[in-house]
């Protein structure tokens, strides 16, 4: 058994999962719906420059819609089932499996073994619906993603309302009031930021929101009304029969014939009383719509004090659990169900080790070393005074972050107390005294303990406010709180808290400390947490068994980058370039005779079905292979007139049955030859006779033409005075060094340049200090949206087009303009550089001007302004040892749209 738990701890089955969605991407998504790839192009940065969603947020969203319509909404036991035994979609998977060290090894005895026991764990907590845990730490926007999700299972489930895979009505699960709160970003959010603008009216026109706040709110939906989504924070949403005797007004309510019962009809259950049955009321709402999607946020508390024993031990059933099971008992019994439960939690660990059911994670160490996060610099004191403890953490704050202003936000220090009485005789006091002391005033103080004697409504109002610059609690930097710690309220100016006194809770103290990591700003940014010697040990113990780091990472990984706030040098820098257009049009050719579809020639291994086989688990036998004979369930087997008739619904009206069924009789294979290789492979059919029927029919003509426009080179920041970017201090540089004095008129347009190599800060140089050169600005560190000067092109890998923005746009004396790339000896004949360059190339020549790519070693031993960019880039190419082929007979790719 001990080797069996070292294993879960470094392995993970959602990493597995994953690292098959990304190796395979292109393929899957082949299988997806039309209007799902434009709501997941929508969200992605590298296809839209613009999109909302964080990269976590949308690798979530992508294996949400992966598990939905590519493996069919299986629960996780049957899709690891299926992994480990390599059947299905994983027939052609590789054999290794990847540690959470990224360490990988191929299936051994013992690996097979400890897959087999954790199939047995994960089957073991399995209900009849799928449930599937998406672990995002705090901060990373769970709730925008869970809204993301329902919208896109709303658009689909009214595209394809017969699609038993997709949800109708969504049912939103919160553990309190506090949390309820911050779900109403559901409802506030700005839905165009997540839905194409043009999906956006039907997401309006059908949604019906329903916050059920408190227990005596009914729940008003329509029976069998699709698109409800609904927001309860009360778990128990089943009435329970009371244990004391009712009362007679109670019974009287309570009878068949009670004015209860004629509203709510059978639903009103005998004993209970008014404000129980309306909980009851809402239960049989929910049992008459149908498929119901159910969202748990904060999962960790709903499930019970302890989420791995709530979802790994089926008799510890809390009322949550019970109530899903119940309905979707109830939903089954009409012919419906709950599609699935998606649980929302901020780590995938309990107790170090992996939950069963998780299908995507993204940690807390990652999101602070990635910038999504702050990082945070922990201070334990030992042997002090309380108030001794508050001026040391008061004092450092104020030193450290002072009145310096964020997003126009003012820093702001959380001061934890375990009591209202502790606030009132202690703390409140000592802060006035600590303030007054640093010249402080003392109307910084915000006081929130949930006493209505204590806090009045208008500083909860403030509170509710912290982050608005304009109503007044921006002003508040010094927030003394009892019970706040949990999740539910979000202050991004938080940079500091201080926690002295041990709370009962012991997780209490590692949610207050993560108040104060949530993001603000573009660059990176550290908060500071003031413990005492007893928290700090207890925060270190529960960052080790909820997200497998200590205290000393979550102060990020050591980097030598630093953070440069960017700001764009006025006036703005425009240029004039081209924009290429295309109109496509099909020329019918002249009849031809003899069509050969190559089918001798084939390659049928992608068709074909393998099956692996370890005949004994127990002995060290390889893994061996054979191919399956083609299955005659769900395959067509086609006549003459029957393949006839498939390819003329697939080629269209164009194309008559009479010539499709010549064409075939007369080709070098002959019909026959060709029925007996589209039977055994039905998916020939559209793979290479249609293609090469369409091939030897019609000719596609391209009209190009270049349609002027005028794009930014870099746009002034929206909602700051500045971009921010880490960089490493020897590629950084600015306008006001002294080697620039001078030459700042032919250069920086932003006043700092950050470059990702030596060689591009050696080629700016270069050009800065050239005669020939009239203008240089280095453009290739601008690549989220704020300069216009993206190209378009075709991703070779996935098939997709994303934006590519060249590193140096030049003009020289003589009015020539050149944009140039550079890149690393090794990546010059890359697949995706090349289709960048022929992208490029195609916009260079529409526009007029010179587009090249060079080899950094080459640059680093030669001085490029003696030459020309063309003799730059053959010369550049030769020293790689590649030799100089253009970029067009090199890469054969047709773009659908070249846009900038």
């Amino acid at each position: 058994m001990a080797k069996t738990k070292a294993y879960e701890e470094q392995w993970a089955f959602y990493e597995q999962l994953r690292r098959y969605y990304l190796d395979n991407r292109g393929r899957i998504r082949n299988n997806y719906k039309r209007i799902t790839l434009k709501f997941l192009d929508y969200n992605d940065r590298s296809v839209n420059p613009d999109a909302f969603l964080r990269p976590p947020q949308f690798e979530a969203l992508e294996m949400y819609v992966f598990v939905k319509e590519f493996l069919g909404n299986k629960p996780m036991f049957e899709i690891f089932d299926d992994w480990r035994k390599r059947r299905g979609v994983f027939a052609d998977a590789s054999f290794y499996a990847r540690d959470r060290r990224g360490q990988g090894s191929l299936f051994t005895e013992v690996s097979e073994k400890q897959t087999s026991t954790l199939f047995k764990q994960m089957k073991g907590v399995s209900e009849r619906y799928p449930n599937y845990i998406f672990a995002l730490t705090m901060g990373l926007g769970k709730t925008v993603l869970m809204a993301t999700c329902i919208f896109y299972e709303f658009l689909l489930a009214n595209k394809f309302p017969k699609d038993p895979r997709f949800c109708h009505n969504a049912l939103v699960f919160a553990p309190d009031k506090t949390v309820l709160q911050s779900l109403k970003e559901i409802q506030t959010l700005d839905k165009s930021l997540v839905v194409p603008p043009e999906y956006v009216p039907v997401i309006d026109q059908n949604l019906r929101m329903h916050f059920l706040e408190d227990t005596g709110t009914t729940l008003h939906t329509l029976d069998d009304s699709d698109f409800n989504l609904i927001v309860s924070n009360d778990q128990k949403i089943i009435a329970k029969r009371r244990h004391a005797e009712a009362s007679a007004a109670e019974r009287l309510f309570s009878m068949p014939s009670g004015l209860l019962s004629v509203v709510y009809g059978e639903d009103a259950d005998d004993g209970l009383g008014e404000g129980d049955l309306i909980i009851n009321q809402r239960f049989a709402k929910l049992c008459r719509l149908r498929q119901v999607g159910v969202y748990v946020d904060e999962a960790h508390h709903l499930f019970g004090n302890s989420l791995k024993k709530s979802l790994s031990d089926k008799k510890s059933e809390n009322g949550l659990r019970r109530t899903i099971n119940l309905l979707d008992e109830a939903l089954s019994a009409k012919g419906s169900s709950v599609v699935a439960c998606y649980n929302y939690t901020g780590t995938p660990y309990v107790q170090n080790q992996v939950l069963p059911d998780v299908l995507y994670a993204y940690g807390l160490s990652e999101s602070i070393n990635r910038g999504y996060l702050k990082s945070a610099r922990v201070l334990a004191y030992e042997n002090v005074r309380s108030e001794a403890f508050l001026r040391q953490a008061i004092s450092e704050f104020w030193e450290t972050y002072g009145e310096e202003r964020r997003e126009n936000l003012l820093p702001k220090l959380a001061i934890f107390a375990s009591r209202i009485e502790e606030v009132e005789s202690e703390v409140l006091p000592a802060c006035e005294r600590i303030l007054a002391d640093l010249g402080i005033d003392t109307s910084k103080i915000l006081v929130n303990t949930g006493d209505p004697k204590q806090t009045k409504p208008e500083d909860i109002h403030t509170f509710n406010n912290l982050d608005n610059p304009v109503a007044g609690g921006n002003e508040k930097q010094f927030i003394i709180l009892v019970g706040k710690g949990r999740e539910g309220w979000n202050c991004r100016s938080l940079f500091g808290v201080a926690l002295y006194r041990e709370p009962k809770s012991k997780i209490f103290v590692l949610q207050a400390t993560m108040r104060c990591l949530r993001q603000i700003g573009e660059g990176k940014q550290r908060a500071t947490v003031f413990l005492s010697k007893v928290n700090f040990d207890t925060l270190d113990n529960e960052l080790k068994k909820n997200f497998d780091m200590t205290v000393k990472e979550l102060g990020g990984t050591e980097s030598s980058h630093r953070v440069y706030r960017v700001q764009m040098v006025p006036p703005e820098r425009k240029v004039k370039l081209s924009r290429v257009r295309r109109s496509y049009s099909l020329r019918r050719k002249e009849s031809s005779e003899g069509v050969s579809f190559g089918l001798g020639g084939l390659d049928l291994s992608r068709y074909e079905t393998r099956v692996y086989e370890k005949d004994n688990i127990a002995h060290d036998t390889s893994v061996k292979e054979r191919i399956l004979a083609p299955s005659a369930e769900g395959s067509m087997t086609y006549s003459k007139l029957s393949l006839v008739a498939e390819v003329a619904r697939l080629m269209g009206p164009e194309v008559s049955c009479l010539a499709i069924d010549r064409m075939l009789e007369e080709s070098c294979e002959g019909v026959e030859i060709i029925l007996g290789f589209v039977n055994r492979h039905n998916e020939l059919i559209a793979d290479v006779v249609v293609p090469t029927l369409f091939r030897s029919l019609f000719e596609v003509e391209v009209e190009r033409r270049a349609v002027p426009v005028e794009v930014s080179l870099l746009k002034e920041p929206k909602n700051s005075a500045y971009y921010e970017f880490s960089a490493n201090p020897d590629l950084v540089v600015t306008n006001t060094e002294a080697e620039y004095d001078g030459y700042e008129e032919k250069t920086f347009h932003a006043d700092t340049y950050c470059f990702d190599s030596k060689p591009e800060k050696e080629l700016f140089n270069q050009l800065v200090y050239s005669e020939d050169t009239e203008e240089v600005y280095f453009t290739g560190m601008f690549t989220a949206g704020q300069s216009d000067l993206a190209i378009q092109y075709v991703d070779p890998e996935s098939h997709r087009i994303r934006s590519y923005y060249p590193d140096f746009f030049v003009r020289t004396v003589d009015g020539a303009i050149e944009l140039i790339e550079v890149k690393g000896d090794n990546q010059i004949d890359n697949a995706t550089v090349l289709a960048k360059a022929a992208a490029a190339r195609e916009i260079a020549d529409a526009s007029r001007i010179e587009y090249g790519v060079i080899g950094g070693n080459f640059i680093m031993e030669n001085d490029v302004t003696e030459m020309s960019l063309r003799e730059a880039q053959e010369r550049s190419l030769q020293r790689a040892h590649l030799g100089y082929v253009p970029a067009s007979e090199r890469l054969s790719i047709e773009y659908d749209s070249g846009e900038v």
